[in-house]
């Protein structure tokens, strides 16, 4: 399987970072935007400590990582603001397990995004095309 895959690597990592800056816009834009509504966003006020602010992080890095601008630097924010969610929100609930806490999703994009700020955007990016690679 290795040898078949391999040589898209490149381009699968920009799929990757593409799909991780979707999902994460999607929750933005539900926070902010209230696009798509979702009951748990549906009253969100504007400058609500955490809600609000991490909603427009993730609107903003988020589509900054869609496109593949600012990536390394996106993600590294992103991976944090993932974590600060899992420690805020999840691990309180009294077992520090993501399974039991509902904290799953929080732990997969902060590890996601750490490893797109260490690999970077991939060639389809804004990032690549700004410093002439392919």
């Amino acid at each position: 399987m290795e040898n078949v895959l391999a040589p898209y690597r490149p381009q699968l990592l920009s799929i990757f970072r593409i799909m991780a800056g979707l999902i994460v816009l999607q929750y933005g834009t539900a926070k902010i935007l209230g696009f798509p509504a979702v009951p748990a966003f549906a009253n969100v006020a504007v400058g609500q400590w955490p809600v609000w602010y991490a909603g427009m992080i993730e609107l903003i890095l988020g589509a900054l990582l869609v496109i593949g601008l600012f990536s390394r630097i996106s993600a590294f924010i992103l991976s944090g603001l993932m974590a600060f969610a899992y420690f805020i929100g999840h691990a309180p609930r009294g077992i520090f397990s993501p399974l039991a806490n509902g904290g799953t999703l929080a732990i997969m994009f902060c590890f996601a995004f750490l490893y797109l700020a260490a690999a970077g955007p991939g060639p389809w990016s804004a990032d690549a095309a700004i410093r002439g690679r392919q």
